[in-house]
């Protein structure tokens, strides 16, 4: 068959597929893309300059996750993409604050577990922080209100994917919400935080396989070795540097709330009617 003959027979089964049931040509190219208003205007926008130095799973992250939109008494208004709700700028002339979690895990010895936060962190890269530092995402299982349920789930989903915690270790009704506290931290000039932060407690010898793309490091600190981490970060010795809201919750709430880990009694210390505003 010649080369003619066979363009066209090819031609002829095109157009025969075009027009059949099994292949439909979109009406509208706006019908056939899967994606939210929202999430477009943040590809279209900022975005489309591809941030070149975000990696691929931070930007998968940053457009995939939507975070809890809040008001100042922590009743939600919304959904928006992590970007978006990072993005100095929407903080500032939108006032986009979300719902966040800071967890605290202490070990047998009562000695707590920090973690560096990677190089490649959108948000303050290589500072050292509490155990685990993320958001309860725009889902039913994390939104559930009850006894901050949701919030719970999320602390359970993340320890996992960034230090590797099976939930087995960390089951969540072993983590005690002590209070809440809300606050704003520019972190690069276009990158920072504003949170309404749920601070969960939990003790629990657990087995950690830090995610290098979340972790760059790890340790156990006694209180003594946290008065020297904060002594070295004030210093700015070493170039170590610490988290914005856990030097807040250290300098506010820290050392009573560890006098409560030791006596077992941090039920004591719970208060989730206020809202800390730091």
């Amino acid at each position: 068959m010649s080369a003619s003959s066979l363009f066209n027979l090819s031609l002829i089964r095109f157009r025969s597929l075009s027009s059949s049931r099994f292949l439909r040509l979109p009406q509208s190219p706006l019908r056939s893309v899967s994606i939210s208003p929202r999430k477009f205007r943040a590809f279209s926008g900022a975005a489309m300059t591809t941030d070149a130095g975000m990696d691929a799973v931070q930007r998968r992250l940053m457009f995939d996750d939507e975070c809890i939109l809040v008001d100042e008494t922590d009743r939600v208004v919304g959904h928006d993409s992590k970007y978006n709700c990072h993005l100095m700028e929407n903080i500032e002339a939108k006032n986009l604050l979300h719902r966040a979690f800071s967890v605290f895990l202490f070990n047998s010895n009562y000695e707590l577990l920090l973690q560096q936060r990677s190089k490649a962190k959108v948000t303050f890269p290589l500072v050292w922080t509490n155990t685990c530092c993320s958001h309860p995402l725009y889902r039913d299982s994390e939104l559930i209100e009850e006894n901050a349920l949701g919030v719970r789930n999320a602390a359970q989903r993340k320890l996992l994917d960034e230090l590797g915690i099976v939930a087995e270790d960390v089951p969540v009704e072993e983590f005690t919400p002590l209070g809440r506290m809300l606050y704003k931290a520019p972190s690069d000039g276009k990158w920072g935080e504003h949170e309404l932060d749920y601070l969960l407690f939990i003790v629990r010898d657990v087995k950690v396989e830090p995610n290098p793309d979340e972790v760059a490091e790890i340790k156990y600190v006694s209180r003594e070795g946290l008065k020297e981490l904060v002594r070295k970060a004030d210093a700015g010795e070493e170039g170590l540097k610490l988290s914005p809201w856990f030097r807040l919750v250290v300098d506010n709430f820290l050392m009573k709330w560890w006098d409560h880990v030791e006596k077992g009694t941090l039920g004591e210390a719970v208060d989730m009617k206020t809202i800390h505003k730091l």
